[in-house]
């Protein structure tokens, strides 16, 4: 079953590659996206359970993911939000976990990782956890 994504990424280019390559490489469904931090918290805070994960841009074309990490700290446990960014230096990284991310990857060196953490997100749901 495919990990249900919601997308947050101002970049229409990133955002068409992106979408694709995720269903290809890590089973998940893109269902909907977001290019502003408002829009995108409302979307993950009005559609409570209905997703899995959230892959969320830091620099946004409003606001930015900091603020959609602090929107979503009242998620359910099994939902995940990871960071996925340029700018994925050690105190970003620091801090987006501390806000609340499961996870961060830099958008030009760490895909795989990106990958392997959907495949552990898809195997901890079809185990029921």
């Amino acid at each position: 079953m495919a990990i249900i994504t919601f997308l947050v990424e101002d970049s229409a280019t990133i955002r068409d590659n992106l979408i694709p390559t995720l269903a290809d490489l890590a089973n998940a469904r893109v269902i909907g996206f977001a290019d502003g931090e408002q829009e995108a918290t409302q979307w993950l805070t009005s559609h409570g359970g209905t997703w899995d994960l959230a892959v969320v841009d830091l620099f946004l074309k409003e606001g930015s993911g900091l603020g959609v990490l602090k929107g979503c700290r009242n998620r359910l446990p099994s939902q995940r939000v990871i960071i996925l960014s340029n700018y994925a230096t050690d105190d970003v990284r620091r801090q987006c976990l501390a806000l609340g991310a499961d996870a961060v990857f830099d958008k030009s060196t760490e895909l795989e990782g990106l990958f392997e953490f959907c495949a552990k997100v898809n195997n901890a749901r079809s185990e029921g956890r």
